[in-house]
C-alpha cells in the first residue's frame, strides 16, 4: 500500500510530461514572461521625465510654467479711421488738392475766402444732417497743443510716432489739454464752424503730416500707421534724385565775377575793337576814290588820244 502511495504522484507528473501539449505549454509561458520583462525594461529607459523635474535640474526655461508673466510682443498695428464717431453719417465735402487728381477733384479741393482760392491741406468733413457731432482721435497719441486760431477756430494737434502728426481744426469744443493720452476713438471735441470754411457750415478739418509734410488723409484710412514710412522713403528718393549731376549741355555756364583790372582790359579791348571797325569801313571809302582818280586820268587819256 505503501508503495503504491508513494508512486502515485510520480505517476501522476508522468502522465503529464507524456502529454504532447505539456512542452509547447511551457515554451510559451516562458516566452511570454520574457517578453514581458523586454518591454517593461523599454518602458523605464525610455520614460519622459516630468517639466518640473527637468526645470529643477538643468535650470533650463519652462513656457508652461511662465505663461503667468508672458507678455504679447507683437502688438496689432492700428488702421487710421476717419475722425468722427459716426462714419455712417460723415461726408468729406472738401478734398485734398492733389495735382495728379482729376479736375472734378481739384476743383472741389479749392476753398474760397475773401474772394480769393486757397489750396485744401486736408479734408472737411461735416454730417448727413448737417448737425454738430463728436470729433474722435484717428490715431493714439499724446495731445501737443491746443489753440485758438482767427481763422480757423479751435486747433488741436495730437503727435504720434515717426514724426507723424494729425490735425483737427474747426472744433466748438475742445474736450482735452495739452499733454493729455489719447487712444484711438476717443473724443476730441466736437465740430463747428471757422471763418475759412465758412461755405461747409458745421464741419471739421482734418489733416495729416509726416514729417512736418501734408499727406492726403483719404489715400491712408484703413491703412495701418506704418504704411506712412513710405512717404519719407519717397520724399528721399525725390531728393537724391534732385541732387544727382546735370549734364554738361543741361548745366547752366556761371560767369566767374570780374575784377577791376579784368573790367578795364575789356573795356580796352572793347575799344580797340570799335576802331578796327571804323578803319575797316573806312577803307572801302578810300578804295573808291583812288578807283575814281584812275578813272578820271584814263578819260583824260583818251580825249588826248582822240586829239592826236
Amino acid at each position: 500500500m505503501n508503495e503504491e502511495f508513494n508512486g502515485g504522484p510520480k505517476n501522476k507528473w508522468s502522465r503529464i510530461y507524456r502529454k504532447k501539449w505539456f512542452f509547447p505549454a511551457v515554451y510559451l509561458t516562458i516566452a511570454a514572461l520574457l517578453l514581458s520583462v523586454v518591454v517593461w525594461y523599454q518602458n523605464i529607459e525610455n520614460q519622459v521625465p516630468d517639466a518640473t523635474d527637468n526645470q529643477e535640474q538643468n535650470g533650463e526655461y519652462s513656457p508652461v510654467l511662465n505663461q503667468e508673466d508672458a507678455e504679447t510682443v507683437v502688438e496689432q498695428q492700428e488702421l487710421i479711421q476717419m475722425p468722427v464717431a459716426n462714419m455712417d453719417q460723415a461726408e468729406i465735402v472738401t478734398k485734398f488738392f492733389d495735382y495728379n487728381a482729376e479736375q472734378a477733384d481739384r476743383e472741389s479741393a479749392l476753398v474760397e475766402y475773401n474772394n480769393r482760392f486757397y489750396q485744401s491741406t486736408g479734408i472737411d468733413i461735416t454730417s448727413a444732417d448737417a448737425e454738430t457731432f463728436d470729433v474722435t482721435a484717428a490715431i493714439s497719441g499724446t495731445v501737443e497743443e491746443v489753440k485758438e486760431d482767427p481763422l480757423l477756430g479751435n486747433v488741436v494737434v495730437l503727435a504720434h510716432e515717426d514724426e507723424v502728426k494729425t490735425y483737427y481744426a474747426s472744433l466748438e469744443e475742445v474736450s482735452v489739454k495739452a499733454g493729455s493720452k489719447l487712444k484711438q476713438g476717443e473724443k476730441v471735441g466736437t465740430a463747428g464752424k471757422n471763418l475759412f470754411g465758412n461755405d461747409n457750415g458745421t464741419h471739421v478739418h482734418f489733416e495729416i503730416r509726416k514729417d512736418g509734410k501734408e499727406i492726403n488723409p483719404e489715400s491712408y484710412f484703413d491703412q495701418p500707421v506704418s504704411s506712412l514710412g513710405s512717404i519719407s522713403e519717397e520724399a528721399k528718393e525725390e531728393s537724391e534724385v534732385s541732387e544727382e549731376p546735370e549734364s554738361e549741355e543741361d548745366s547752366p555756364v556761371i560767369e566767374e565775377p570780374k575784377t577791376e583790372e579784368d573790367s578795364e582790359v575789356s573795356e580796352e579791348t572793347d575799344t580797340t575793337d570799335e576802331s578796327e571797325v571804323i578803319e575797316e569801313e573806312d577803307q572801302p571809302a578810300d578804295d573808291a576814290d583812288e578807283t575814281e582818280e584812275e578813272s578820271d586820268e584814263v578819260t583824260d587819256d583818251t580825249e588826248e588820244d582822240k586829239n592826236a
